[in-house]
């Protein structure tokens, strides 16, 4: 009998708890808004985080609840933020179409090596053993970093040097990152000048170093009648927002380190 009463006591205890905590949860659900999965279906899923979210998912929740941009998904491009902003009942806007570059041109056949390496094929274990086995210290190191840090097979280490494949490359920046040289870009498209060097060294130095290194001559930025050009640490760079792509630095630059994107 006593046993028999505790049971039923144990029971009806479980029964009411059951019931406070069905309440509970129904008192404090908290109701997510249903086109944050609508949103989240539309995205690609590839979790990059170049829209500048943690993943698909937070990006969505920023577009449904703070009135993100629908078009920052540079893996799905204009696509997925026309899907996106039909979804949301909004413009999708102009998206621009991203690929990332690689400011580097210290092939095997370029570049010769300072010494032989022969720890961690790896860049960024490379880089922090005198800036790594080649002769120029601000270049492409080669060990494939970048190339592993791709979900898109659009990038690959030839003689020495990443290629991005423009056709594969979606601009999600992940070999930029990976990239312990910091040489990777992710720049949009169009027809601009770009300047496919890093070395900062004085002109001898870094005609030493690899043979289509810049050596600051200031030629590009005398014949550029747009002010896009400059030369700082004997390194000339391109303002996108100024050139108009008209080939003339282009044409000028003696290293032929300079080159039309």
């Amino acid at each position: 009998m006593d046993i028999t009463l505790a049971i039923i006591v144990v029971s009806v205890i479980g029964v009411v708890g059951a019931v406070i905590l069905v309440v509970a949860a129904k008192f404090f659900e908290v109701q997510e808004d249903e086109r944050i999965g609508l949103v989240n279906g539309e995205l690609p899923g590839a979790n990059c985080g170049a829209c500048g979210y943690a993943g698909c998912s937070d990006y969505a929740k920023a577009i449904v609840e703070n009135g993100d941009p629908v078009n920052k998904c540079v893996v799905g491009g204009e696509k997925v933020a026309k899907a996106v902003a039909a979804v949301m009942g909004v413009e999708a806007g102009a998206s621009v179409k991203q690929h990332a570059v690689v400011l580097c041109q210290g092939s095997t056949a370029n570049c010769k090596p300072s010494f032989e390496y022969q720890g961690i094929k790896s860049c960024a274990a490379a880089a922090g053993f005198y800036g790594g086995p080649n002769a120029c210290k601000y270049g492409c190191i080669g060990f494939g970093d970048c190339v592993k840090a791709c979900q898109f097979d659009a990038i690959k280490v030839v003689d020495g040097v990443s290629v991005v494949d423009e056709e594969k490359c979606t601009g999600c920046g992940a070999c930029a990152e990976a990239c312990p040289k910091q040489i990777i870009k992710v720049l949009p498209e169009g027809k601009t000048a770009r300047v496919l060097c890093q070395n900062k060294d004085k002109g001898p130095v870094a005609m030493k170093a690899c043979t289509t290194s810049c050596i600051g001559c200031m030629k590009c930025v005398k014949v550029c009648q747009h002010d896009a050009v400059k030369v700082e640490n004997f390194l000339s760079s391109i303002d996108p927002e100024k050139c108009v792509g008209c080939g003339e630095c282009v044409a000028a630059c003696p290293k032929h380190c300079i080159v039309m994107g």
